[in-house]
C-alpha cells in the first residue's frame, strides 16, 4: 500500500505511547531512535516529545511541520532530534535554527540523524561535536549539562531569523504528501 509516494508496510506499536501507526521505512528509523533514547539512553517516555506541530509565520505565509523528537528534562527544553533520510550536514542550519525557535532559551544540544549516523551538535552554534549513536547523551549527562551550562536566553531578532530559517529549509520546496501544511 501507498501513501503518496511513500510505502506503507503496515501498522507498527509507537514505543512511546504504545498506539499502533502506520509503517514506514522512516518510522522504523524514528521508532530505533525512540528505542535509543529510551533503552540505552535511560530518558522516561513523558520526557521524550515527539510530532509537536513546529508552526511558522513569515510575513502574510503561515506553515507548519512535525517536529521528530523534543527531550525536555526538569520542564526545560534540552535536546532537540532531528530525523531525515540522507545527508546529516544538510540538516545543520535546521537543527540550529530549531534550537533558537523552539524555546525562550537556546536549547543547548541538537541530535541530526538520517537512522544510521548520527551527529551531535552544539545546539546553539550548529557545529558537530561528535558522532555515531553513543554521541547522544544519557539521561544523566543532559542533567549535567543543564546543571553547568547556563541557558542562554533568545532575543526576538534571533528568533525571528531562525522562523525564516526553518520556513526555508522546513517548508519551501517539501514534499507536499508529507506532513507539512503551508497557508497564505
Amino acid at each position: 500500500m501507498a501513501s503518496g509516494h511513500h510505502l506503507i508496510l503496515g501498522t507498527l506499536t509507537d514505543r512511546l505511547t504504545g498506539a499502533p501507526i502506520e509503517d514506514s521505512h522512516d518510522e522504523r528509523y524514528r521508532q530505533r531512535i525512540v528505542a535509543h533514547l529510551l533503552d540505552i539512553c535511560g530518558f522516561k517516555a513523558d520526557e521524550i516529545e515527539a510530532g509537536r506541530r513546529v508552526v511558522l509565520r513569515v510575513g502574510v505565509k503561515e506553515a507548519s511541520f512535525p517536529l521528530d523528537f523534543l527531550v525536555q528534562l526538569k520542564g526545560r527544553a534540552a535536546m532537540v532530534v532531528r530525523y531525515g533520510p540522507g545527508s546529516l550536514v544538510t540538516r545543520y542550519r535546521s537543527a540550529q535554527a530549531l534550537c533558537r525557535f523552539l524555546s525562550d532559551h537556546e536549547i543547548p544540544v541538537a541530535i541530526v540523524t538520517n537512522g544510521e549516523e548520527v551527529h551531535r551538535l552544539d545546539g546553539p552554534k550548529g557545529t558537530p561535536i561528535s558522532e555515531g549513536f553513543d554521541a547522544i547523551p544519557t539521561r544523566q549527562e543532559l542533567l549535567g549539562l543543564l546543571k553547568h551550562l547556563p541557558l542562554k536566553g533568545v532575543s526576538s531578532a534571533h528568533r525571528k531569523m531562525a522562523e525564516r530559517l526553518l520556513f526555508a529549509y522546513e517548508v519551501d520546496g517539501s514534499c507536499p504528501c508529507d506532513d507539512t501544511i503551508c497557508r497564505l
